[in-house]
């Protein structure tokens, strides 16, 4: 790391703190040769991510459409910002773990789903009734009585 100010090559590290809940680490660097002091971030390099679509087009992950398909499902439900916008950065946290450069919309609603499924199941039936467009009112029937079993257990 060059320093900013001198062009030095060398500085040491005076203190290093998390940052952004553990996203990257923030460095406090003095430079060797000037003495003075500059901050520096580090964070984890992404890999791009392409989400392949049901018509088979592929477009760039953006984890701000998982977000907004979940407040349309909570919409006037008793759930805080703070869960949704966790389950969003749960959700593509686990899609970089994975390594893959591709992945299809179906995956990512089939997460999207069992959280919801866990939070709230009023919003998990809005988000499966317009997900899976079903297409006559006894699959939307089956799938209410599956949530029933479901929560009887």
């Amino acid at each position: 790391m060059n320093c900013p100010f001198c062009n030095h090559p060398e500085s040491k590290v005076v203190d290093s703190r998390p940052t952004d809940e553990g996203g990257s680490i923030r460095r406090r660097r003095e430079c060797l040769a000037c003495q003075r002091r500059f901050t520096t971030y580090e964070t984890i390099e992404q890999m791009a991510m392409f989400v392949v679509k049901k018509d088979g087009t592929r477009q760039p992950f953006d984890k701000t459409k998982i977000l907004n398909g979940l407040l349309r499902a909570c919409e006037k439900r008793p759930i805080p910002l703070a869960v949704l916008e966790s389950v969003a950065n749960e959700i593509e946290q686990r899609l970089q773990n994975t390594l893959e450069r591709e992945v299809s919309t179906n995956y990512i609603g089939e997460m999207i789903m069992k959280n919801l499924k866990e939070i709230d199941q009023v919003a998990y039936i809005r988000f499966v009734s317009v997900y899976r467009s079903f297409e006559d009112i006894d699959t939307f029937l089956q799938e209410l009585q599956s949530i029933k079993t479901d929560s009887q257990r």
